[in-house]
């Protein structure tokens, strides 16, 4: 028996050798083949499959730049926001889950039980996106909560982080900074012009399973946008704007603008319009409200682009929603807020690109005597004037076949150069360019940048409208000399009045001092550029002068500081057709005289006043400005002596001067506004 079982053995030691050489076999065999196709294709076959394995990917948004004032205070910013995701496959992983999480949303996000039902009805969603723009101090009690013995039982909820745009001081500088709009986008001003500066690059994470099921994740972070340093300072920004709102309060005018800049570097200190806009709602009715109160909606219908919406072709008809909406408009008995229930879609756009626009430097008008500083610096400039001449105003004088009248229709008998800019003497100015000539008078005019743009770093920017040499016919070089028959725009107006005074030195205008990264380190440092040289210092020197004398003794009298010594110019301009009695004011000044420091512009459209041309309020305004502005900005006070004159002048009357047009040929275009395109209004006429 023992024997018969050892042979038993021996056979089955046999086979268990032949299984285990032939499964050695097999296995090695296998291992080879993985080897071999792991060599040869094994990238492919891990494409394979880690497509099938479950991963995702999250955006990191990067924050765009600040704004900041000259002196450090924030304009514009981006404040993190969260929004609130919700994982229904993970809420429903277990009842008891569920009703922690869902017991959770109500009590800190005021969810209703209905809505985080519907959304938990996509079992298997790993993103549902329940709320948008939580602020941290809503998110972080809820955060407190999860970590918290029953706060651990919520799953499934996390915050997805983004930034809003938002602006500390609501309407301040509205029409110089601009916005931005979803995606990051900016619409207008610093905000438009410096876009890719102020935009970063999203981050993302992505999150994988690995071949042994553990969860990986990768994450590129966002690159932030830079920030901005703009030359504007809030102080006085909030100055200007706060005289512009007593005078729109208390006498009103269809647009009241201010430009204030330091001339010797072009830099803008504070840019302002009457019809400001909430940056924080800039899509609200509260931004064009002010076109349906009072004289606004006059102003509105009197519009040519209101008029041209409402305009057809001959033997048309309105389109029926088109003839309701001017029925509605048109009905006195109807209140402003009834009227823009009434407003369609593009008509409402038509009216937010009007609250947008920035008169200042988007619209052409006739600067009137403003005009003269520069005919008599060029003049001056070119040795065509010495400055001992005398000219005889008889209240007009003839060119060619024309009469064409001193804005005094009296007559200032013989003035002399600095009279004639304290006078504001029309003819005295015709006689000086006639004697000039075209090609000189065309020269300085390109010298001083009328006709072209200013180069400022702010979409919309308008380039005005001149007479070119070979058009400037006597009667056109006439009228040009002391500003009718040229549009221009604030901002022209302003740089250029900077190099007269300046010493003659024309710089390009800007509102953004330095680009710098989230740590402060300087990306780009925007210096002051002179672009060309205008007149020389000799010119500039006789130029302030002859300007202190037309606020000391002249028609700007009522911009006098005490203790200041302010040149300037005055400006009335009649608007088309003639004869209406509406106006555009306007002054310009300086202080110090012997150091110039600061300019000062101020236009004022169609104030409400009985005497528009007569009433001086550019020049009033002004003075309010300078009286708070020049010891803010700590321009001390030089003058020591009472200033000769009478301190109640105003500007003189202006009466009809010519009937003549504006140029009709495109000068410059516009830059893209990144908004509806803007058109130059070119419906101004001058005389003093």
């Amino acid at each position: 028996m023992a024997k018969k079982r050892k042979r038993f053995l021996a056979r089955m030691q046999n086979k268990l050798f032949v299984i285990v050489i032939l499964f050695t076999g097999v296995f090695l065999f296998l291992v080879g083949r993985i080897l071999y196709i792991n060599i040869k294709d094994g990238k492919k076959y891990e494409k394979i499959v880690l497509a099938q394995q479950s991963y995702d990917s999250i955006e990191i948004p990067y924050r765009r730049g600040d704004i900041l004032d000259r002196n450090g205070t924030q304009l514009a910013t981006s404040e993190k926001v969260y929004n609130l995701i919700m994982e229904p496959k993970n809420i429903l992983q277990s009842d008891e889950v569920k009703e922690a999480t869902v017991k959770a949303l109500i009590k800190y996000f005021d969810l209703k039980e209905e809505e985080i039902e519907k959304a938990l009805s996509d079992k298997s969603s790993l993103y549902k996106k329940m709320l948008k723009k939580l602020p941290y101090e809503k998110v972080k009690p809820f955060n407190d909560f999860l970590a918290t013995k029953e706060g651990k039982k919520v799953k499934g909820i996390w915050f997805e982080d983004e930034y809003e745009r938002s602006y500390p001081y609501n309407s301040l500088a509205c029409h110089a900074l601009g916005f931005a709009v979803s995606g990051n986008v900016g619409q207008g001003g610093i905000e438009g012009y410096y876009n890719d500066e102020l935009n970063g690059v999203n981050g993302r994470e992505y999150g994988y399973l690995t071949e042994d099921m553990t969860l990986e994740r990768t994450t590129k972070n966002p690159i932030n946008g830079y920030n901005l340093v703009s030359t504007i300072d809030a102080n006085a920004q909030n100055i200007v704007e706060k005289k512009i709102d007593k005078f729109m309060k208390e006498t009103g005018a269809r647009n009241v603008s201010v430009l204030v800049m330091d001339p010797n570097s072009a830099e803008i200190l504070a840019m302002a319009n009457s019809n400001s806009f909430n940056l924080n709602e800039p899509y609200e009715d509260s931004a064009i409200q002010y076109l349906f109160e009072g004289k606004g909606l006059n102003y509105l219908m009197a519009d040519a682009d209101i008029k041209s919406y409402f305009k057809t072709k001959e033997g048309e008809k309105l389109s029926k929603e088109k003839a309701e909406l001017k029925t509605v408009l048109e009905n006195s008995g109807m209140s402003a807020s009834d009227k823009m229930d009434h407003l369609t879609e593009d008509f409402r756009l038509v009216c937010l690109n009007k609250a947008w626009r920035n008169f200042i430097i988007s619209d052409g008008f006739e600067p009137g005597s403003t005009y003269k500083t520069f005919t008599i610096s060029g003049a001056m400039e070119d040795s065509v004037l010495k400055g001992n001449e005398t000219f005889s105003c008889g209240g007009n004088y003839e060119v060619e076949d024309w009469s064409i009248n001193c804005h005094n229709h009296r007559g200032h008998g013989n003035v002399n150069i600095e009279q004639s800019l304290m006078y504001s003497c029309n003819v005295a100015l015709m006689q000086i360019a006639l004697k000039e000539g075209r090609t000189a008078f065309s020269k300085y005019q390109n010298a001083f940048g009328f006709g072209d743009l200013t180069g400022v770093d702010l979409t919309g920017e308008a380039g005005g409208l001149i007479y070119q040499e070979d058009k400037l016919n006597p009667v056109e070089l006439a009228t040009s000399s002391f500003g009718q028959g040229l549009t221009v725009t604030m901002m022209q107006i302003g740089t250029a009045f900077c190099s007269v005074i300046n010493g003659g030195n024309y710089y390009e205008p800007h509102m953004v001092k330095q680009v710098v990264d989230e740590n402060g380190g300087i990306i780009n440092n925007i210096e002051p550029t002179v672009l060309r040289k205008t007149i020389s210092s000799e010119t500039s020197e006789f130029m302030r002068q002859a300007l202190f004398e037309v606020v000391d003794s002249g028609t700007a009298q009522k911009a006098k500081v005490k203790g200041y010594t302010i040149g300037g110019k005055t400006g009335t301009a009649e608007k088309l057709p003639r004869g209406n009695g509406k106006y555009l004011l306007s002054f310009i000044g300086f202080a110090p005289v012997e150091n110039p420091q600061m300019v000062v512009y101020v236009t004022v459209d169609e104030p409400n006043v009985e005497d528009q041309a007569s009433s001086g309020l550019g020049t009033i305004i002004a003075q309010t400005i300078f009286e708070e502005l020049l010891p803010y900005m700590n321009i001390y006070q030089t003058e020591t002596k009472e200033g000769k004159g009478n301190p109640d002048v105003g500007d003189e009357i202006a009466g009809p001067i010519y009937e003549g047009e504006v140029p009709d040929e495109q000068i410059a275009t516009e830059q893209d506004t990144g908004q509806d395109s803007v058109q130059e209004d070119t419906t101004e006429e001058s005389t003093q």
